[in-house]
């Protein structure tokens, strides 16, 4: 049959789109039956050959060899399905009534619109079978790991390319705060969520899912990964800090100790992938106070007071351990609560006998440039700043009396 210039070759699909050879031939096959269709009403008679390698099609039509008075109205004379047989004769004399010709489709015959139109539906296919292809591929891949290439950075969101060029968005929600890109830069990042918008795949990555945190864990700690060590439920802070619960039930494996590593030579690893977010590894108990107790690490607390009904635990310190339980910013106390379940309530230790107590204890609820300034005029504790009056502390620094009388009230409350 004739050479069309359908399409340059077969082959220039297949190579820019990665297809295998079967789902290829099927696509092809798919496109010419619906042309088929459209112009015969019917391909049920038609033969397809292609050799993708050569970029060669063949279509033949079969065709019933009836007596030439059957092609009037009285029989179900079908020209698509049946060809007289003065008309088959003139293909090859030979022929007799039943017979099939086979004869071949010429592309031409439909038409230049027609061959326009299915290269446009073969590309339409194609490209259609490729996003398919993609979203199917990261949807299993939820939950894992992916290295990419940072490609273009806007201001909400990061494009990047992995391995096979196919595009990946991480949003700037989905990043961590002190992380910074450049053009060119690898990325290591979850895959947390894959959706069809406007027909098109999206897949978005994270760097501040828990799961990432979870698949590093797997990736640095070989007892993890093979299940000796399970995490029990990991909670983060992105770029600030992150706990981790652990458990093991092989009672020869220190969980925590398998897990930070020797020297901390495993959490190091992750520490740094995070941006030096600083990671408190925990072993895991049902002991809800002793949970509790663990979850607040590095404070040492005095008591606790558990109210199971409404999930609220009151927990004692020593003045000194407050600012430690609570941490900068709140991270310690907030990633506790939600390591826990709890809602934790700090309290100082009031049964212990306060004679004084040092201002940096107090970091958590004064600035720390207001304490500088204290103590830039000689007072280190609590009691040394009261023992001044309002309008002594105002003249001697660069205090307003707002400021004065709020922390002169937070310290006096250590005292009631």
């Amino acid at each position: 049959m004739e050479t069309i210039n359908l399409i340059e070759s077969f082959s220039e699909f297949k190579e820019f789109k990665n297809i295998d050879r079967p789902t290829m031939m099927s696509i092809l096959e798919d496109v010419f039956r619906s042309m088929l269709i459209k112009k015969y009403g019917t391909d049920e008679n038609c033969d397809i050959i292609i050799n993708i390698d050569k970029g060669d099609l063949e279509i033949w039509r079969n065709r019933e060899i009836v007596d030439d008075e059957f092609a009037d109205d009285s029989f179900d004379y079908d020209e698509n399905r049946h060809v007289s047989l003065t008309e088959a004769r003139k293909v090859e004399p030979d022929f007799e009534i039943g017979e099939i010709l086979t004869e071949p489709v010429r592309l031409l015959d439909f038409g230049r619109r027609s061959v326009l139109s299915v290269r446009q539906n073969l590309a339409s296919r194609i490209l259609e079978h490729e996003k398919n292809g993609i979203f199917q591929k990261y949807k299993e891949k939820v939950g894992d790991i992916i290295t990419g290439e940072v490609y273009q950075i806007w201001k909400r969101e990061l494009l990047i390319l992995d391995d096979e060029g196919n595009e990946l968005i991480m949003p700037k929600s989905e990043q961590i705060p002190s992380d910074f890109f450049k053009k060119g830069d690898t990325v290591r990042a979850v895959v947390v969520r894959v959706d069809f918008k406007n027909n098109n795949p999206v897949i978005v990555l994270s760097r501040t899912s828990p799961l990432l945190l979870e698949r590093l864990f797997e990736l640095e700690v070989p007892e993890v990964f093979d299940g000796l060590i399970t995490i029990k439920k990991i909670v983060r802070e992105p770029g600030e800090r992150a706990k981790v619960a652990v458990e093991s039930y092989d009672d020869r494996i220190d969980p925590v100790g398998a897990c930070v590593g020797m020297k901390g030579s495993r959490i190091h690893g992750i520490v740094r992938e995070l941006k030096n977010e600083n990671i408190d590894v925990i072993n895991y108990t049902s002991n809800i106070q002793l949970f509790i107790t663990r979850s607040l690490s590095p404070a040492k607390i005095t008591s606790i007071k558990i109210d199971e009904e409404t999930k609220r635990a009151e927990v004692f310190l020593k003045p000194d351990q407050v600012s430690l339980a609570i941490g900068k910013g709140g991270h310690n106390i907030k990633l506790a609560g939600k390591l826990t379940g709890y809602e934790i309530d700090v309290y100082r230790d009031t049964d212990v006998d306060i004679e004084d107590v040092d201002l940096e204890e107090f970091a958590d609820e004064i600035d720390n440039w207001i304490i500088d300034e204290l103590k830039a005029i000689g007072c280190d504790t609590a009691k040394s700043v009261l023992e001044l009056s309002a309008e002594d502390l105002v003249k001697r620094t660069d205090l307003e009396e707002e400021t004065v009388k709020e922390i002169r009230a937070i310290l006096s409350s250590e005292f009631e």
